[in-house]
């Protein structure tokens, strides 16, 4: 079965399709923490920044908030 192993952070990607396994490679790559068990990501949100976004979006139809406070 081909196999990809990251050199950044050592995992190990693998699949019997290797078009799928080249994709999964380029996913990979765009996310990947460089050191296992780094704590980050593009969809952390930083602690300090709990105000939403979108401030239209805050509520839900029936006025209740969607998001935790």
């Amino acid at each position: 079965m081909p196999e990809i192993i990251c050199k950044d952070c050592g995992k190990r990607l693998f699949h019997e399709n290797e078009d799928t396994l080249k994709i999964e490679e380029a996913v990979h790559k765009k996310f990947c923490r460089k050191k296992e068990g780094e704590i980050h990501s593009y969809m952390h949100k930083d602690a300090s920044h709990q105000d939403p976004f979108d401030e239209e979006r805050e509520d839900d139809a029936k006025g209740k908030p969607i998001l935790k406070k």
